[in-house]
């Protein structure tokens, strides 16, 4: 069926794009060519989630080799709604780059970072869409391969240093998966995600299959920064340029996030998580990454770090999903999955825009620049109340449902870190509002007196997720609807 190809098409047409923009001469060709890719791939990706959100499959047989045998795209809601927020990002971010990323990087490597930009896109896409545990190892390589490359463009020396950091990490991580995927292949013959969720259940006594299931979550563990295995993080969102931060910071954990969702709850299924000490384990670990980086974020001089520790509690908040073992937790986590995008991605572009105008993301060099770019400093405090949890906010969706999946639980302990963290996130939050609107001292107002608005090309996609902050905290239909749909495929037992 056509449906079925134009699946194929959200991997195929980034994948083609990325050497064009290698080789066409730096400027605006290579960024104009990226755009229109990123742009007719989210269109796919919308039009890939109306039709699964029925609760429709879609089947892609690779080469016409039918599954198990052959590598497979099977998407449904769940892997459909990460498709979105992978591809809407990358539709926002790339128009925001024209203006970043001549400000930050030499003209000669704007083509090879609009072409990692576009391999990038297709590992994180790809991983995704595929139902190939093996093949989604290789995706992975392919977004890990380019992420590095892309932070290691950051104009400071320091930025080489953490894709160092990060490659050394993720190859760990990396290293780490592919031994749990050969343990599984050599117990079951198998590397389908759904045929391996028919076999294990015989095999669930194995200490294989525990050693297996070890090595996976370790591996990705490591890709996705989940205290205490978050080292890379920091540093990587710090130094990279500003356009890498906002499209790795919302999409790439995010991603990571989803693999676990589906190897916990599909290909293992929770029966066998119950009877191993992971779920105590990751409940253990959320805890301390949620309560531990939220303070760790409040002494923070650097806006772009305060903000990377933030995201390491936050994917503490989409773990706890997963920990708690529900229906309820699994929609909690989707939903904080997407939702965290559009917050991080707005705060992300936000402080962008500042280093554009003053060139650093260092707290001490901001002060004032809340009253002489308004629409920057709105972001800022709309972004913010979204990740504090504010009513009205999707923010406050997100936690809502986490709350409601632990009272589920009577995990009341679970309760109080999640409201914890909330008020450690006022605290760090309001750190940046400080310093932007309140500790200007007449000789800095009088420095920053000709500081403008961030151009009109960023304020834009910045304001599309500012709004959409604001639209997904009253209209849930698209995040806490399609949640639900994904997780009665994820999770057998929940129909």
């Amino acid at each position: 069926m056509i449906e079925n190809h134009l699946s194929l098409l959200l991997v195929v047409l980034p994948l083609l794009a990325a050497p064009i923009a290698a080789v066409l001469p730096n400027g605006r060709l290579p960024w104009a060519v990226s755009t229109l890719v990123s742009w007719s791939v989210v269109y796919l990706a919308a039009w890939q989630l109306m039709n699964v959100s029925t609760g429709q499959v879609i089947s892609y047989e690779l080469g016409g080799w039918a599954p198990p045998w052959g590598i497979e795209y099977r998407i449904d809601a769940a892997n459909a709604l990460v498709a979105l927020i992978v591809s809407g990002i990358a539709a926002l971010t790339l128009p925001y780059a024209l203006k970043s990323v001549i400000k930050e990087i030499p003209q000669q490597q704007h083509a090879l970072l609009y072409a990692a930009f576009m391999l990038c896109l297709t590992g994180l896409l790809g991983i995704a869409q595929t139902g190939d545990i093996f093949n989604l190892f290789v995706f992975l390589e392919i977004s890990s391969l380019s992420s590095y490359a892309l932070i290691s463009l950051g104009k400071k020396r320091q930025a080489l240093t953490a894709a160092y950091q990060y490659l050394i990490m993720g190859t760990i991580g990396a290293t780490f998966f592919i031994i749990g995927v050969g343990l599984l292949y050599a117990m079951t013959g198998t590397l389908n995600m759904a045929d391996l969720a028919q076999r294990l259940p015989e095999l669930y006594e194995h200490r294989t299959i525990h050693t297996a299931f070890a090595f996976i979550m370790v591996g990705f563990a490591l890709k996705l920064a989940l205290f205490p295995l978050h080292v890379w993080l920091p540093n990587a969102y710090t130094y990279a340029p500003t356009v890498v931060t906002i499209f790795l910071a919302a999409t790439a954990t995010k991603v990571a996030v989803y693999v676990m969702l589906r190897m916990v709850f599909t290909v293992f299924s929770f029966t066998f998580i119950e009877n191993t000490p992971a779920d105590e384990l990751f409940l253990l670990l959320c805890v301390m990454g949620i309560l531990g980086m939220s303070f760790y974020a409040i002494y923070q001089k650097d806006s772009k770090r305060l903000l990377a520790y933030s995201s390491v509690a936050q994917i503490g908040y989409m773990m706890l999903g997963i920990g708690l073992g529900s229906v309820l937790g699994a929609t909690a986590t989707l939903v904080h999955l997407f939702n965290h995008a559009l917050m991080k991605g707005a705060l992300f572009m936000a402080i962008g825009a500042l280093v554009y105008r003053v060139g650093s993301s260092r707290l001490e060099h901001l002060p004032g620049l809340g009253k002489q770019m308004p629409w920057t400093f709105a972001a800022i405090v709309i972004g913010g109340l979204s990740l504090i949890g504010v009513p009205g906010t999707a923010g406050f969706i997100s936690k809502w449902y986490l709350v409601l999946a632990a009272i589920e639980k009577q995990n009341w302990l679970i309760v109080g870190v999640i409201l914890i963290g909330s008020l450690l996130a006022v605290a760090y939050v309001w750190k940046i509002i400080e310093v932007l609107y309140f500790k200007a001292t007449d000789e800095l107002e009088h420095k920053y007196v000709t500081v403008k608005e961030a151009p009109l090309l960023m304020l834009i996609p910045m304001w599309v997720l500012v709004l959409a902050n604001v639209y997904f905290g009253f209209n849930t239909e698209l995040t806490v609807g399609t949640a639900e749909q994904a997780v009665k495929l994820l999770i057998p037992s929940a129909n």
